[in-house]
């Protein structure tokens, strides 16, 4: 069993990469191999709480978010690098999650309400939008996280998921 402190992480493939993702999460990311047990994750599922209409789209960005990861620097010897939906337990433990969550919890979250304004060419009116926190709470209780990267509009959904 490893002494280092656990981080996760994933990325939503919802469109090909760019230079923001590269500065704003991969360098950190492959700063944080060696000092880290790494879990990072492509969040497909994540994906389909806003993108569900085409759900092909999600899986043609898959392998080109892994090769993009792996061309920045992330190594699988070091870290652990896994696509969401392959996992079952994700799902099992987010349908747990979920009937123990308030509703008003969710619907409190800042980062539901801007998104509800600031998306309006897209459907929203889902409980998968809804619960993404509780999706993303699943994910870190799963792998015990002591750290998760992430940016500033997840930073409720962390909160979320002490809450739960």
């Amino acid at each position: 069993m490893s002494s280092k402190k656990r981080i996760l992480s994933g990325m939503r493939p919802t469109g090909p990469l760019h230079l923001g993702n590269l500065h704003g999460a991969l360098v950190n990311w492959v700063g944080m191999q060696d000092e880290y047990d790494c879990f990072f994750f492509i969040a497909d599922w994540h994906a389909l709480t806003s993108d569900y209409e085409d759900p092909g789209a999600i899986t043609g960005y898959v392998n080109e978010m892994m090769i993009d990861w792996l061309s920045a620097g992330l190594d699988p010897d070091k870290s652990t690098l896994f696509v969401q939906s392959l996992i079952p337990e994700h799902a099992e433990l987010f349908l747990f999650l979920s009937m123990i969550t308030p509703v008003p919890w969710l619907e409190r979250n800042p980062t539901y309400k801007d998104q509800i304004v600031q998306i309006n060419n897209k459907d929203l009116s889902t409980f998968g939008f809804l619960g993404y926190p509780v999706l993303q709470a699943a994910d870190i209780i799963m792998y015990k996280a002591n750290g998760v990267p992430v940016g500033i509009d997840q930073v409720p959904h962390v909160e979320i998921t002490r809450e739960i």
